[in-house]
């Protein structure tokens, strides 16, 4: 089977119901527990380093963990720069609600008024894309792409390829009659952005969320741009794009530390783009979750209707997890998650309780295939509070 890049709803399946029924993460917590916790999991599933940022009110709790760098066992850093992802989408959903409200584009909008040639273009929505219900095939599931991520790792692919690689493949359904997580859908959000903004994607980033917040640390790289801005995470990867899964034998080697992951540090994002591209650190994930969950970017209306966007995954389970207008649900927390070859990230907000957890690890599974940030972020949320 092969890896589904960047962020997935096979993912987002470790925050079940029985996290939020069991969810006990609060201030203050037990910092020393929360230290061993993550310590524990990176040694038990050969993560080599990890960052974990978590606060609510004026407590914060900020700790890097393990290596940066495998080869120099560089000690991983509380600010070092990780590709994030999934998360991105969060913030091309952004900009194209921002759009909305600006009146340069509808929610319910034909894909067919801006691009040719889609599967059902003249039913799928702008809010179809948004919300993973488009019903348009993604590009990353290919056999054929995942293939040439691994031979050609440094290879620069424009929106254009992206598109015509998801949308040459038959509708997978009756757009909004189901989910499906399509890397496409975003792609192609992106180049609406670049359209009606008339910049770059990563200018409009800037200008529309990185700035405002004061988001210093944080990017959208020009596409053939694979560096990582210092200090940074390298990253790391166990099996092939094509071929992910590690045998028993080999998942014990992994464990072991006798079978090293890849260095893929500086393989070419570009294929991710508006769905996966951008890079950031701890504490800019932290001030962008809680304004993406809060508020602050959107006006309050727009806010409210991306809250109330938000439905299962699963239609036959409400408490699984939900995706809406570029937002997820996981557990107790909105917010989002990224994966990509070399990195695996986790970023959330309860607006209950008002606690922020963002976890950044440099590996994007482990040797049994789950997503690296995701597994410590489900253990931290499961930490009790200490004992007054």
């Amino acid at each position: 089977m092969l890896r589904r890049l960047l962020s997935v709803g096979g993912l987002f399946a470790l925050f079940s119901a029985a996290l939020v029924s069991n969810c006990q993460a609060q201030w203050p917590a037990n910092q020393a527990t929360l230290a061993h916790t993550v310590e524990q999991l990176i040694s038990e599933n050969a993560i080599p380093g990890a960052v974990v940022l978590m606060r609510q009110g004026d407590q914060e709790w900020v700790q890097a963990f393990g290596v940066a760098d495998l080869k120099t066992k560089q000690p991983m850093q509380a600010d070092m720069s990780f590709r994030v992802g999934s998360n991105t989408k969060t913030m091309t959903a952004t900009v194209i609600l921002q759009l909305v409200q600006e009146g340069k584009l509808k929610l319910d909008d034909k894909v067919s008024q801006f691009f040719d040639n889609v599967p059902q273009g003249d039913e799928v929505t702008i809010a179809d894309l948004l919300d993973m219900r488009s019903g348009i095939a993604t590009y990353s599931e290919l056999k054929s792409f995942n293939r040439i991520l691994d031979q050609q790792p440094t290879k620069t692919f424009t929106p254009e390829q992206l598109i015509q690689l998801g949308i040459e493949q038959p509708a997978m359904f009756k757009p909004g009659s189901e989910y499906f997580y399509s890397n496409t859908n975003y792609v192609m959000l992106g180049v609406l952005i670049e359209r009606l903004t008339k910049m770059s994607l990563e200018d409009a980033f800037e200008q529309r969320i990185f700035k405002p917040l004061k988001m210093t640390r944080t990017l959208m790289p020009a596409q053939e741009d694979n560096k990582l801005p210092s200090p940074f995470a390298h990253g790391y990867l166990f099996g092939t794009n094509e071929n992910p899964s590690l045998t028993d034998e080999q998942q014990k080697e992994a464990l072991a530390g006798k079978l090293l992951p890849t260095d893929v540090t500086l393989a070419n994002p570009s294929w991710g783009w508006a769905a996966g591209g951008a890079i950031s650190t701890a504490s800019d994930l932290a001030v962008y979750v809680e304004a993406l969950v809060g508020g602050g970017l959107l006006d309050a209306p727009m806010q409210t209707k991306r809250l109330e966007s938000i439905r299962p995954n699963n239609p036959d389970d409400p408490h699984s997890a939900g995706y809406g207008l570029g937002m997820a649900k996981l557990g107790p927390m909105l917010g989002h998650d990224g994966s990509l070859p070399g990195y695996q990230s986790f970023m959330g907000h309860d607006p209950k309780t008002g606690l922020t957890l963002i976890v950044l690890a440099n590996l994007q599974e482990t040797p049994g295939g789950e997503g690296a940030a995701n597994i410590i972020a489900k253990a931290l949320l499961q930490v009790p509070a200490a004992a007054e």
